[in-house]
């Protein structure tokens, strides 16, 4: 991994509370970089702020909901206001909508994992990319899943949301990327996070989250397109995706990680 890629660059980082958002945001303030950290939580991040700061990189707190398009375009202001401009996005707040409303296709439930996962990321990309036209640089990162290749079982929210969202950061790259824009989409599979800790049944190639952030941060740096990963799970769910329909009922049907 690059260390000059990220000394002095502004990072604005959606779901930086905990999990994924929490590891990268240390990671990458170790490696100085500029961290405007976005969550609901204020007291979490401030304390993620302060820890970024000890570890030699600069931090700002910024408390907001992603589903609220105004409060995300105020924090992106903000955090222009005081550093300049935002070189990377990272769009990575999302829930998992384990439960049974969703399981049961509850609209209001439904609604509320899109509204996050994508309409969060949509508000996102709406905060910073004017900035970045004008500028003629930057780099969108879509946090996806691999869950969003093919449908899942008790997945149908999250594997919605998930597909919807890489298919938009699909079309803006064909849209911007002709404009100095690089668009970044990278599908995980399973990481130990409290998203997935609660979890009664085994994970297939469950990776340890301190084993995943190296994989974010060498897609982000290299500026891949597509970045998948493990790589056993990846080319499990890539061969899914080319499957006859009888057959991918039948293997995925019996799936039962989300239990």
């Amino acid at each position: 991994m690059d260390q000059r890629f990220w000394s002095g660059k502004t990072v604005f980082l959606t779901g930086a509370s905990s999990g994924i958002g929490e590891g990268l945001a240390k990671a990458l303030a170790a490696k100085g970089a500029v961290l405007g950290l976005v969550a609901r939580r204020a007291d979490l991040l401030d304390e993620l702020a302060a820890i970024c700061e000890a570890a030699g990189g600069k931090a700002r707190a910024l408390p907001c909901d992603v589903v609220n398009a105004a409060a995300i375009q105020a924090a992106a202001d903000g955090f222009r206001d005081e550093f300049g401009h935002i070189d990377v996005l990272i769009a990575n707040a999302g829930i998992g909508g384990n439960d049974d409303a969703t399981r049961n296709y509850d609209p209001a439930a439904v609604r509320k994992v899109i509204d996050v996962n994508l309409i969060g990321a949509v508000n996102a990309v709406h905060a910073v990319i004017a900035d970045m036209l004008k500028r003629g640089s930057g780099q969108l990162v879509a946090v996806s899943s691999l869950a969003g290749f093919r449908g899942l079982p008790k997945s149908a929210a999250y594997s919605a949301s998930k597909a919807g969202m890489t298919a938009f950061f699909e079309s803006v790259r064909l849209d911007v990327g002709h404009q100095g824009i690089a668009v970044t989409i990278i599908q995980p599979g399973f990481i130990r996070t409290p998203l997935t800790s609660s979890r009664a049944n085994k994970m297939p190639y469950l990776m340890e989250l301190d084993d995943a952030i190296p994989h974010f941060i060498n897609a982000i740096e290299r500026k891949k397109k597509f970045a998948a990963f493990p790589w056993q799970l990846a080319t499990i769910v890539r061969a899914g995706k080319f499957m006859p329909s009888w057959m991918y009922d039948r293997i995925a049907g019996r799936a039962r990680f989300r239990e």
